[in-house]
């Protein structure tokens, strides 16, 4: 039996990684999560034989406990299941957030029952433990305040002068208790753990809990995309550093694949922003206002759907940027319409898309995908940023910071250096944007003021219904 488990740990892993490289195109990205689901499964059911009981089941309830697991998977089951089957596309950020944060909570919650019932076998993996309880606590509290923010229930960013140093002392403070309940509690399992060390257990996880929230409290929604990439490669190094104190390999595999994944996925991200991540996590930036010479000269020049229309009826090349309000209208399906309309034209459409643009890592693509839109019409900023320059329209639907040009040329501007979407340099640009105010960062797009530019003031899919009604009329 022993073999056999060991075994199907090992066909998850490979599942596991099987599944998350497949994940990297978004032609054979259903087929990963399908192979990283059934590693999973997998994973789960082999934990549940009872030669693989981890600590927690021993003794005379094993039955009960087990018992409870079971009844709990199946709960978090069914109650995943309805709410990925509700979700809207525009809330998608949001859920991803969440879940990434009960991830993180259910590694603390492992490390709590390693710490009162002496899991650990010697000092390293108390360390682990403690380690993992840290981490856990904080991708926990961080990623709900990051949901909170995505969700417009947070409106503001938390900041003052000390926030830093108040910041580095919690750290410290749940550094120092982690560090003395290593080296206090009793790993000879003969002992119960006595109120005192509760007491401090509860603390410690407290400490932690409150520097998520102070951690992420300060960041601006502009940087959301990357703290949530971030937050996700916290609770996969915590998954791994209680799969070591448990000895399971499933859950160090699972942890370790998670978080580098993470990890690399938060630097490609901070730098598609020009950003390092030191100075997201430290610097004011997104949502509060930015530093520097914002000042514009020129005014915006509004237009109509049917304008639009015969501007991109008529073109040889259209490029559509789609951005957050895009997402927020749920017009994509409405964009798509109008692409295939203008493709009936033999108009060559292309749609670009910035690593950073919405609120979470692909959000774009997954909206286009899931409108129809074929994948081979999808271009990165790098293979499209050189057909700017010969295309007749560029259409901006909801993005801001991702197509701005003061990044190029304004050194004061606070995303100066950040590689963007040259738009600006198409012979004409047409943005759709519900309102005359600056985008989710605060910055005032100079691209908006350009003479090439046209401001399609509205609702997105109501815009962009009004520009396919003006285009069959032609």
């Amino acid at each position: 039996m022993s073999t056999f488990i060991q075994l199907t740990y090992f066909v998850a892993a490979v599942l596991f990684i099987l599944g998350l490289k497949a994940m990297s195109s978004p032609t054979t990205a259903r087929k990963g999560m399908v192979w990283a689901g059934i590693g999973m499964i997998a994973a789960t059911i082999v934990a549940f034989i009872p030669s693989t009981a981890t600590y927690a089941w021993q003794g005379d309830h094993v039955a009960t406990n087990i018992g409870l697991a079971a009844a709990a998977v199946v709960i978090g089951s069914i109650i995943a299941w309805g709410l990925a089957k509700k979700v809207e596309m525009t809330d998608m950020p949001q859920m991803v957030a969440l879940y990434n944060g009960l991830g993180g909570g259910a590694a603390a919650c492992i490390a709590a029952i390693a710490l009162l019932q002496g899991h650990a076998a010697n000092y390293v993996q108390q360390s682990m433990a403690v380690l993992g309880a840290l981490i856990g606590a904080v991708a926990l509290s961080g990623s709900l305040i990051a949901w909170g923010k995505l969700d417009g229930k947070i409106k503001k960013s938390w900041q003052f002068s000390w926030i830093q140093l108040v910041n580095g002392l919690i750290f410290l403070g749940a550094l120092a208790l982690g560090a003395y309940l290593t080296s206090t509690i009793d790993l000879s399992g003969t002992h119960a753990v006595g109120q005192d060390t509760i007491t401090l257990i509860v603390v410690f996880f407290a400490i932690a809990l409150l520097f998520g929230v102070t951690l992420a409290m300060p960041i601006g929604g502009a940087d959301m995309p990357v703290i949530i990439s971030l937050f996700n490669a916290l609770t996969g190094l915590a998954v791994g550093l209680e799969g070591f104190v448990l000895g399971n390999p499933a859950m160090m595999i699972a942890g370790i694949v998670v978080g580098s994944a993470g990890t690399l996925l938060t630097k490609l991200m901070a730098d598609a922003m020009n950003r390092k991540i030191s100075a997201i996590l430290f610097k004011k930036f997104g949502g509060g206002g930015a530093g520097g010479d914002d000042s514009v000269e020129g005014s915006m020049k509004e237009t109509d759907a049917n304008d639009t229309a015969i501007n991109m009826a008529y073109a040889d090349r259209v490029i559509v940027v789609p951005g957050y309000g895009m997402a927020v209208a749920q017009a994509q399906h409405k964009v798509w319409e109008l692409t295939e309309l203008l493709m009936d034209r033999d108009v060559d459409v292309r749609f670009a898309i910035h690593p950073v643009a919405g609120r979470m890592p692909g959000h774009m693509n997954v909206l286009l995908a899931e409108a129809g839109v074929p994948y081979d019409i999808i271009e990165d900023l790098e293979d499209i940023n050189p057909e700017f320059a010969t295309t007749d329209v560029v259409l901006v639907i909801g993005a801001n910071d991702v197509v701005n040009p003061v990044a190029r040329t304004n050194p004061d501007s606070p995303i100066y250096g950040m590689p963007i979407l040259d738009a600006d340099k198409a012979k004409n640009v047409v943005v759709v944007k519900r309102g005359k105010g600056a985008g989710f960062s605060g910055i005032e797009n100079h691209l908006f003021y350009a003479d090439n530019t046209r401001m399609l003031y509205g609702d997105a899919q109501k815009a962009i219904g009004e520009v396919i009604a003006g285009l069959k009329a032609l």
